[in-house]
């Protein structure tokens, strides 16, 4: 154990979970983050005009890189600046880890009109996040953290909020630092996979339908690479645009709420695979069957 600050530990956490860019609009409550920051060189820290930003760029962040993004704000007011970013990264499944503030610990929940002062504030965020947890003692900051990116790598990633009083931050505390550990991945049984298979070469006139989570995951070759098998055309969500090149012979783009020969196209075919994607319609014909893999 080492003895530190409770916001030396938040950023040593993060430079370890793989954190190396955080936009943020720091405020009095994340001074002491702010001091961790400065002994973090690894750590980018890029300052934003406007909390709603903070959670836009990180989510932008999070689907350029494959990375999760980090966001910085303070509480209350700065986070739900912040929650119209958080929403469409919640909505599009993106990796967004928010690190917001709190008032000071004796405070919360007092509804004095303290600084930035917004009661039930992890109720507030809920709705949009994936997991949400409130450190009160900076011993305890490792763990959240590592708890925080257990979320936001495992199962559908989504946001998740840790939330932090300037008390805890400021504090010295004996910390262990955690190392952090590889995803686990959910994978269908060989049944599931071989029947699957089979429905896949039974079919007259298979059709791929792509997502978002092809691209999150990486997975545009071998989906690109099972197409060309096929010989099946393929269809894109709106988060699934750039899963299979635009250019290629067996692409029919993106097509969303299009009403046109190729967008009933989609719906003609026998079998429908979607991969990384929810699936969301309800324009099924008799007697089409659907495959589904997902993260989740």
């Amino acid at each position: 154990m080492v003895k530190m600050t409770g916001g030396q530990a938040l950023a040593k956490s993060l430079y370890r979970e793989g954190v190396r860019v955080i936009f943020g609009l720091p405020g009095v409550q994340l001074y002491h983050m702010m001091d961790g920051l400065y002994d973090e060189p690894g750590i980018r820290f890029i300052t934003v005009r406007h909390e709603q930003a903070t959670a836009y760029m990180a989510d932008g962040y999070a689907r350029a890189s494959g990375e999760v993004g980090t966001a910085l704000m303070v509480p209350g007011p700065g986070l739900l600046n912040a929650s119209s970013g958080i929403s469409t990264a919640y909505s599009a499944s993106s990796p967004v880890l928010v690190v917001s503030g709190q008032i000071e610990r004796d405070e919360i929940g007092g509804d004095r009109g303290m600084l930035h002062e917004v009661n039930d504030q992890i109720d507030a965020i809920s709705p949009i996040t994936k997991w949400a947890h409130r450190i009160m003692d900076p011993s305890e900051v490792p763990e959240v953290v590592h708890q925080a990116f257990y979320h936001l790598k495992n199962g559908r990633p989504r946001p998740v909020e840790i939330e932090i009083p300037p008390e805890t931050l400021a504090e010295e505390a004996d910390v262990e630092l955690l190392e952090p550990e590889a995803p686990r991945r959910v994978a269908a049984s060989k049944e599931q996979i071989a029947a699957a298979a089979a429905a896949l070469v039974g079919a007259s006139n298979p059709l791929i339908w792509a997502g978002g989570g092809v691209i999150s995951s990486e997975g545009s070759d071998a989906l690109t690479k099972l197409a060309e098998h096929l010989q099946a055309p393929v269809v894109m969500t709106a988060e699934g645009k750039g899963a299979i090149s635009d250019h290629h012979p067996l692409s029919l783009g993106a097509l969303w709420l299009r009403n046109d020969t190729i967008a009933r196209e989609e719906f003609g075919h026998d079998v429908i695979l979607a991969v990384g994607t929810r699936l969301v319609t309800s324009q099924w014909l008799e007697g089409q069957r659907g495959i589904k893999i997902d993260g989740d």
